[in-house]
């Protein structure tokens, strides 16, 4: 019994509808995180590097330990590849950046939107009809003793 209750309420959380927009926005980002590292790491990278005298980022390193062959087993180099680091954080910025222009333009979107409409007032509370009821009977008597 317990089992089922875990299960059923499994279900109404997994299908409610901000779960899966936050899903949809994931698979979605993740594709745009991709597309993002082709433009940076394809087209902008190259060009950057170019522009720096044909710099290749991602080969940027520091070697701490150089390749050697021990007992006819290669041993690799031990390198820090600062380059893969600016690669990425190149990435990131471009994707950040990407990010807030979309925010921003949807902002101003939602800023064009029609204004809602007021919502109407609350109906009267029995006292305040009451009141509205005495205040017209005191003026109509008052307007009949004027008219006397």
């Amino acid at each position: 019994m317990k089992g089922n209750k875990f299960w059923q309420d499994f279900k109404a959380f997994a299908l409610k509808g901000n779960v899966m927009d936050l899903a949809v926005g994931v698979i979605i980002g993740g594709a745009f995180g991709k597309i993002v590292s082709s433009l940076v790491a394809d087209v902008l990278m190259p060009v950057l590097g170019l522009l720096v005298g044909g710099i290749n980022f991602t080969d940027l390193h520091i070697t701490l330990k150089a390749a050697k062959e021990v007992d006819g087993v290669l041993q690799p180099a031990v390198q820090i590849n600062y380059g893969n680091f600016m690669q990425s954080t190149f990435d990131f910025l471009v994707i950040a950046f990407s990010i807030f222009l979309f925010i921003r333009l949807l902002a101003k979107l939602q800023d064009k939107k029609e204004p809602a409409a007021a919502p109407a007032p609350p109906a009267p509370s029995n006292e305040e009809r009451l009141l509205t009821e005495i205040r017209d009977l005191l003026a109509e008597s008052k307007g009949a003793e004027k008219g006397n």
